[in-house]
Parts: structure tokens; C-alpha cells; sequence
């Protein structure tokens, strides 16, 4: 009866053993998606900077969409489409953001309503990447196509200096807080502005590797000048970013794991 019960709890752990083994190989299949894995890897080692997109990426939402829902679900549905279009890349940026904010015409006061109503959330384990890199001198910015208003929260959060570490667009208002336009001289506000960021940044502090991490097609523009992009599909899951990523990944734990 010992050999038996010896055997049985042999079994156990073996099968114990067979679904850590299928657990990591699920894991490591999950995180293997890139066209140049090792230098994603080495190049968010040795980052000097590491620019991250907002909309999908730091957060799990799209900050533009949510703000359009919050004034009226038919804004919403425009809105909505239009982002989906512009991230797709069949729409020149500039002419979606443009047509967006004329949708929605957004108040200061609706987008203080907004942030209230709606308190934009992190993608599960960006916090502690953020703080990781933080911790080990790399500089960390925010560039995206979103709006300053929306994203300066994030960035106090993060400890994300919102006067030289964010890229975003700016929402423009008349003096009674009544929608006026938007700053068209950000570089966000159009197509190829992330990379035209990261050249600036390479240029201004001399960096020799910059990362890019974001989920939409104009984030992988920046690469190059950027030395790396690492695509995150965690919230939304992109082809052409799949298919084109140094390294793509679901889960910010795998990048959390290389810094380790």
C-alpha cells in the first residue's frame, strides 16, 4: 500500500508538474510574438527613455472615446468610429482629431465632469513598469494623440513631470471654459508627431535608446528614430502592430520580468 501511495503522489506532482510546465510554455508562447525579441529586450535594459502611448496602453481605455460617451451616446458612437479608423491608420490623424473635437465641441467644465464621472484606469501592471524604470534612471514619458486635460492626472500618478514629460494634445478654450479649439502646433496633433517626439528628444538630451511602447500603428511609427517599439496588445489587439513589433506582448508582467 506504501508503493501505492507513493505512486499516486507521484502522480500528483507529476501532473502538478505537466500544468506548470503547459502554465509557462502558455506564458513564454504568449510573450514570444516580435520581430526582434532580444533587442526589445536589451533596449528597454540599457533605455535611457522609454515613450509611452496613453489610450490602450497606460490606460485601458481610449480617454477621446470616453469623453465623447460622457456628452451624449450618438457623440459616442461618432467618436468611436473615428478613433478606430485613425488607430487603424485609414484616416490622416489630424484630420480625425480635428473632426473628433468638432463632434464633441468639449467644454472645460464637461471634461472636469468627465475626469469626476469616469476616473481613468492603469492597465494591470503599468504602475510598477513605470516605477521599475523609473528606479533605474530611465527617463519616462507620455506622447500621445489624447488630450493634455485628461492625460496631466495620469502623469501626476506616475510622477510623469506634466511640463517636460508629456506630449499631448491641447484643448483650447474660450474664457468662459466654452470649447475654442485645439493647439495645432503640438507636435501630437499630427501624423508622424510621435516620431517627429522622439527625434526631438534624442536631439534635446542626447539619448542613444529610446523605447517606444503603444498599441496603435501611429506608435510604431516612431521606430525608428526609436530604437525599439514594444507593442501592447493587452487592451486592444492591433494586426499590423502584431505583425510588426519588436516585440509584442499582453502583459505588462513580461516587461516587468526583464527588468528584474
Amino acid at each position: 500500500s506504501s508503493m501505492f501511495s507513493r505512486l499516486s503522489s507521484c502522480r500528483g506532482l507529476c501532473t502538478r508538474i505537466s500544468s506548470f510546465a503547459a502554465l509557462v510554455s502558455k506564458r513564454s508562447l504568449a510573450s514570444s510574438i516580435g520581430v526582434n525579441i532580444e533587442l526589445a529586450k536589451d533596449c528597454i535594459r540599457k533605455a535611457d527613455a522609454v515613450c509611452f502611448d496613453v489610450d490602450s496602453t497606460v490606460i485601458t481605455e481610449e480617454g477621446i472615446d470616453v469623453l465623447a460617451a460622457s456628452l451624449s451616446p450618438e457623440k459616442g458612437v461618432k467618436v468611436a468610429e473615428y478613433t478606430a479608423n485613425a488607430m487603424g491608420g485609414s484616416v490622416p490623424f489630424h484630420v480625425a482629431l480635428s473632426a473628433r473635437l468638432e463632434i464633441m465641441e468639449p467644454s472645460l467644465q464637461d471634461i472636469e465632469k468627465c475626469m469626476k464621472e469616469h476616473p481613468l484606469e492603469f492597465s494591470p501592471g503599468l504602475e510598477e513598469f513605470v516605477a521599475m524604470l523609473q528606479k533605474k534612471g530611465s527617463k519616462v514619458y507620455l506622447v500621445s494623440g489624447g488630450f493634455r486635460q485628461m492625460i496631466n492626472p495620469i502623469a501626476d500618478i506616475l510622477g510623469v513631470d506634466k511640463e517636460t514629460e508629456v506630449y499631448a494634445n491641447n484643448i483650447l478654450f474660450n474664457e468662459d471654459g466654452s470649447y475654442k479649439g485645439f493647439d495645432e502646433n503640438e507636435p501630437t496633433s499630427r501624423a508622424g508627431g510621435k516620431p517627429k517626439v522622439v527625434q526631438m528628444l534624442k536631439d534635446k538630451h542626447g539619448y542613444e535608446t529610446v523605447v517606444m511602447v503603444g498599441d496603435g500603428a501611429t506608435d510604431m511609427e516612431a521606430r525608428p528614430p526609436a530604437s525599439a517599439f514594444i507593442g501592447y496588445g493587452g487592451i486592444a489587439e492591433r494586426t499590423k502592430v502584431k505583425q510588426g513589433a519588436d516585440w509584442f506582448i499582453k502583459d505588462f508582467a513580461d516587461v516587468i520580468e526583464v527588468l528584474k
